[in-house]
């Protein structure tokens, strides 16, 4: 009978020594979970002589992959060395050896998930990636297993650490955003090139990866609608707040009528939602359900430990499954016909802001504008601009659908009294 669980690593960066500080403090509680003993045997680096975080013996350090994939005497790759290639082959030829695997390649999952689990299902072997969402927060699971028995109707969320972050330190010191980036970029927040977190890519890729797993359909990256934050201005922070409401990128998955919408967007949220309280590098998803109604979860979106936990969480899960027999078996491919929504199927509430002619009757070509788009308005405020003879207005709308707002907005572009349409955020209430 097995009495050792034999692992493979490959990568050895943050997560990585994250995924080995675990596995060697915790075995206690790992065999009274699992009956097993897990022992790390080989690790994939890069550099086999590089100081490492955590202590490791140097004949476990490798810089051949096929050592570890071919490994007849290793039952479980654990990926976490970021990247679509070479870690895409890495798992395929690990699932094609019958080895099962954790990854927390949010990005690989996203772009290549499909693929990935049905070659995972033809060998009977278990892929779970809990860590490429939201970190230490155990989403995937929920969704999986908590919600099986439910409808999922939307996933909400703040999914992105980085430009949470940016935001919460914009609002509450009124800093630009440049100066704020730079101050999470000193801080290890944010990377040396920012583009995917601060352009809305990287919570493109998780959503796509939880409206997959919500809505039981193939989802991909090319169908969310995603604008990233540095466009934010501190003005509009500001006019927010004063109008009762906090700037999040805001990730969200809608199915209405069995059709869907995916978008990644900074949003304006009501100061009273759940979600307008999520400060700094902090993540939280929000979850209707037709039966259990609305739940959130909240944690941390990232670091070593907290994604590292999930890594070994799902690991254990694993285990269990092998000693049962049943890997392979828990993992539902997506198996609903996709329906996208027209943009005249999205409808939101919308904040505008913008710059016009000061003088009389603008106000009145405004309104009546919005009114031929079939878009009523919620609150108007006009106030005088910062030089010549010009003026401020501020709008939020009723909801209205995106394809009339987008209508309005190329109209106005075009008229003579207005000087720049200065922001267009949609708006979420409580």
């Amino acid at each position: 009978m097995q009495k050792e669980i034999r692992i493979g690593l490959l990568g050895l960066g943050t997560v990585g020594s994250g995924v080995v500080r675990i596995i060697s403090n915790h075995q206690e509680e790992l065999y009274k979970q699992t009956g097993l003993h897990i022992h790390i045997d080989k690790i994939l680096v890069r550099d086999t002589n590089k100081k490492r975080e955590v202590p490791i013996a140097p004949d476990r350090l490798t810089v051949n992959a096929e050592e570890i994939i071919e490994d007849p005497e290793i039952d479980v790759i654990v990926e976490v060395m970021g990247g679509i290639e070479p870690a895409k082959q890495y798992i395929l030829e690990a699932l094609k050896r019958k080895k099962n695997v954790v990854t927390a390649n949010k990005d690989l999952m996203a772009l290549h998930g499909a693929e990935i689990l049905r070659i995972a299902q033809q060998n009977r072997c278990d892929v779970f990636y809990e860590a490429s969402v939201a970190g230490g927060i155990p989403i995937l699971r929920a969704l999986t297993d908590s919600f099986s028995s439910d409808r999922i109707t939307k996933i909400m969320g703040i999914v992105n650490g980085t430009t949470n972050y940016i935001l919460s330190k914009m609002s509450q010191t009124g800093a630009d955003y440049q100066e704020t980036l730079e101050e999470a970029q000193k801080l290890g927040y944010a990377e040396a090139n920012p583009g995917s977190d601060v352009e809305g890519w990287d919570a493109a890729y998780k959503m796509s990866i939880l409206s997959t797993l919500g809505f039981h359909v193939a989802m991909n990256l090319s169908e969310v609608d995603v604008k990233g934050i540095s466009d934010v201005s501190i003005e509009d922070i500001e006019l927010g707040k004063k109008l009762g409401y906090e700037m999040k990128l805001l990730g969200l998955a809608k199915l209405d009528d069995q059709k869907i919408e995916v978008s990644v967007q900074p949003t304006l949220v009501r100061n009273t939602h759940p979600l307008a309280s999520v400060n700094g590098v902090y993540n939280a998803i929000y979850i209707e359900g037709e039966a259990v109604g609305e739940t959130m979860f909240y944690g941390p979106g990232a670091g070593a430990l907290p994604t590292a936990t999930s890594v070994v969480s799902d690991l254990v899960s694993v285990v269990r499954n092998m000693k049962l027999g049943v890997n392979g078996q828990k993992m539902v491919a997506p198996y609903k016909e996709k329906r996208l929504k027209t943009d005249d199927e999205k409808y939101a509430k919308y904040f505008l802001r913008m710059v016009v002619a000061d003088q009389r009757g603008v106000l009145a070509q405004m309104t009546q504008l919005f009114a031929n788009n079939h878009i009523s308005l919620e609150q108007v405020i006009q106030q005088p601009y910062n030089s010549g003879n010009r003026a401020e207005i501020i709008l939020v709308t009723h909801e209205a659908a995106k394809s009339d707002l987008e209508i309005a907005l190329a109209t106005m572009k075009e008229m003579d009294v207005v000087s720049s349409i200065e922001s267009c955020y949609p708006v979420v209430e409580a």
